[in-house]
């Protein structure tokens, strides 16, 4: 065949020879294939050498009436990693989305230098699209997709001969380098083996289980070569070893990072900077020198914020007092001034009327001692979560049996697994992602079909549960709806009441709960286990989503709560900190106590 697209001489065979030479060029960027902490290092790629910086200047937001934040000024430069704290609703998410471009701030501007660098959002919730494979979905989380979409476009420009057409090339071409086009599929298949995911890369994204997606997200970040990270809970559902692979990669970028998460210990083990946006005094305030740091800063501040306004508030009082009693003497040497008095008292009567006018001129004295006091706000309270876990009647002394209980799902067995929960017992459940944690709760609560096997509940056993997905609140019924189902006792003011305790006010009520976040989400799940007495708690990942204020009150309420136990969680601070009786190991379907 003949003509410009199949000349080799062409336009086009001069992009295939240009985009070929640089394939070659490009250097090979092995992922380590070992497991843990130490093989997690991330590659360096031509764009992280950009050394992009992010600012943001006077940066304003908000949701309908409510202000979110206003006058943000921050700097993101290259290796920084800069941890965004806040109690749900501050508007951390928000504020990664702007930083992304993804929405347009009621105020202020934010500058990309240089202005060609890649800024890579990755929300807490990917998106998992219907006939979206593995691939594809690495490909588009990585950039690489729509980078190659352009490197398209500029090669047909490229071949059209249109004005400014090599220029673009050359971008599409530099920008698709610099996001690791060049060997993704290589590296992909290499990263997804190491983090046990052993699915197909071209399987669809909708038939992966909770753990293998969520090992599809972490890969999807592995394999990320952006020179600006944004990363939205990057830690939600990963297990111990995905946490340390996640861990190392951020602390060995050289990239500007921003990243938002409730666990505490990677906090504490990567950031460098701490930005919180405090909602309940609507301060905005960068700390400096870590996660720990900042802990110890904003307690001193808080303290020290409480003991300037007391002193503040103190000294007016005093003011105050003594300018009313000033004011009182004055009118009372008015009074006596003006009584009927002998002529031979008028010099009685003149002496009491200069000291009322003394009196006067201390009180405006006083007065002005008052208005010229620098004044100090007092600073607003912090809206708390007092969590209480309602206790149900006691349940029978046997709480949950099972006996020789396997399981198949496709290639997953679970079992033989012979086990007896006991009325009192706090039970640790651990394990990586996919090895069936939630399967075993599942066997345990009698939803999941044995193929062999027995399972029982025993008698007067009332459930609680929080589940990874929180499904009770993915409807489309109103939030309010969906509780009071699942309390239908319960008077809807009480119901209401309830769920303003928990920060879900009447704004959400009426809100389809499809449409609540994550952290709304888990709230409302949180307000059910107080509205209904349980006596045998179930929580698989809690943590997920939830901000630190509330987490470190559910880690309360758990340390009172009377009844049985069972916990599943990464989060390595809750383990330290929640009371546990017994530890079972969960491990390719298998459970061993230790």
């Amino acid at each position: 065949m003949s003509g410009p697209f199949h000349d080799a001489s062409g336009p086009r065979a001069l992009a295939r020879r240009t985009r070929g030479a640089a394939l070659r060029a490009s250097p090979r960027r092995q992922w380590p294939v070992g497991g843990g902490a130490a093989a997690a290092r991330p590659p360096v790629s031509i764009s992280t050498l950009m050394t992009a910086t992010l600012v943001a200047k006077d940066l304003s937001a908000g949701h309908g009436d409510r202000t979110l934040f206003s006058g943000l000024d921050l700097v993101v430069a290259p290796g920084e990693v800069i941890g965004l704290v806040g109690a749900n609703g501050a508007g951390k998410s928000t504020l990664l989305r702007l930083l992304a471009g993804l929405d347009t701030p009621e105020g202020g501007a934010l500058a990309l230098s240089p202005p060609t660098a890649a800024v890579g959002h990755l929300p807490q919730e990917p998106e998992r699209r219907a006939g979206e494979t593995v691939r594809d979905f690495l490909g588009r989380r990585t950039g690489v997709t729509a980078a190659q979409a352009a490197l398209d476009e500029a090669t047909e420009a490229l071949v059209a001969s249109a004005p400014g057409a090599d220029d673009a090339y050359a971008l599409a071409l530099e920008r698709w380098l610099g996001l690791g086009g060049a060997d993704l599929d290589e590296r992909a298949e290499e990263t997804v083996t190491s983090l046990g995911l052993t699915v197909g890369l071209d399987q669809p994204m909708t038939t992966l289980s909770g753990g293998q997606a969520a090992r599809a997200g972490l890969a999807s970040l592995l394999l990320s070569r952006y020179d600006v990270f944004l990363l939205d809970e990057p830690t939600n559902d990963l297990d111990l070893d995905g946490l340390a692979r996640l861990e190392s990669f951020v602390t060995g970028l050289r990239a500007a990072t921003v990243l938002v998460s409730h666990d505490r210990e990677f906090l504490a083990r990567t950031v460098t900077k701490v930005l919180e946006l405090d909602l309940a005094q609507q301060k905005i305030t960068l700390y400096g020198g870590g996660y720990e740091a900042y802990l110890e800063e904003r307690e001193t501040a808080r303290r020290h914020a409480r003991e300037e306004y007391e002193e503040y508030a103190d000294r007016k009082a005093a003011l105050q007092e003594r300018a009313h009693m000033q004011r009182s003497w004055m009118d009372k040497g008015v009074k006596n001034a003006r009584r009927k008095t002998t002529d031979h008292d008028k010099m009685g009567r003149k002496a009491r009327t200069e000291a009322s006018e003394k009196q006067a001129a201390k009180a405006r004295q006083t007065q002005r001692m008052i208005e010229r006091l620098d004044v100090v706000e007092e600073p607003r309270k912090e809206w708390e979560l007092r969590m209480e876990i309602a206790a149900a009647e006691r349940s029978g002394a046997v709480v949950a049996t099972l006996r020789a209980a396997e399981a198949r799902r496709g290639d997953f067995r679970f079992g033989p697994v012979s086990l007896q929960i006991d009325r009192g017992d706090r039970v640790a459940i651990t394990g990586a992602n996919g090895s069936g944690k939630s399967t075993l709760l599942a066997a345990l609560l009698g939803r999941l079909p044995l193929d062999a096997g027995h399972a029982a509940l025993g008698s007067g056993v009332v459930v609680g549960e929080i589940d990874q997905a929180r499904a009770l609140f993915h409807g489309p019924e109103t939030l309010l709806d969906a509780f009071r189902r699942a309390v239908p006792d319960t008077e809807p003011a009480d119901v209401r009441t309830l769920l303003a305790k928990f920060g879900l006010k009447s704004a959400h009520l009426l809100r389809p709960a499809t449409t609540l976040s994550p952290g709304e989400r888990t709230r409302a799940a949180l307000a059910l286990l107080q509205g209904r007495g349980v006596n045998l708690l179930v929580l698989d990942e809690p943590t997920n989503h939830l901000d630190l204020p509330a987490i470190e009150q559910l880690e309360s309420a758990l340390d009172s709560y009377a009844g049985t136990l069972l916990l599943v969680t990464h989060d390595r601070r809750m383990l330290g900190a929640v009371r546990t009786t017994r530890n079972l190991t969960v491990a390719a379907g298998r459970v061993t106590e230790r």
